[in-house]
């Protein structure tokens, strides 16, 4: 390198390069200016392949539904339950009319499935939160994953084409 030009297009292209994987390059066979871009442009090509190839993206799972009809359905029939448990625990319960016993009891399961319909949403909606956090988990390593490999082949192929990759 003996003109002063090309020393400088060698140096301008290892700074554009650098940024791209994070690593400086350096020639070691007298490559020019047009061949280090054109081996940086071919090995980018190559790591990105590479990584998009090597880390397929996380298969999205299915959001949690249905949490507040189990509720209701929860809700009600504890509520039926308890309605007759505590009906019985008084005496007076066994002379009143079957029709007002029914009555209550309905009253008391249509009680508890509001409630439970409550319960039940607030656990789906916690659910599908821990859902969506895992997969953003899950996508943020593959992210990574991907990233490290295509600079793991990025570098592989440019000391195959003759530089000293240093980090």
């Amino acid at each position: 390198m003996k003109h002063p030009m090309t020393r400088a297009s060698v140096l301008m292209a290892l700074v554009l390069a650098a940024p791209v994987h994070g690593s400086t390059l350096i020639p070691t066979q007298g490559q020019t200016s047009a061949q280090i871009q054109s081996d940086t442009a071919a090995c980018q090509t190559q790591a990105t392949q590479a990584s998009q190839a090597a880390a397929p993206p996380p298969a999205a799972a299915p959001a949690p539904q249905g949490g507040r009809l189990r509720g209701a359905a929860v809700g009600a029939a504890a509520g039926a339950v308890g309605a007759e448990v505590r009906g019985n625990q008084h005496e007076a319960y066994d002379r009143v009319d079957s029709d007002v016993q029914e009555e209550y009891r309905q009253n008391q399961a249509r009680e508890a499935a509001a409630a439970g319909v409550v319960v039940g949403g607030a656990r789906q909606r916690q659910a599908r939160r821990q859902t969506q956090q895992q997969q953003a988990q899950q996508q943020q390593t593959a992210t990574q994953t991907q990233q490290q490999q295509g600079s793991q082949a990025f570098d592989a192929c440019m000391s195959a084409r003759g530089y000293t990759v240093q980090p």
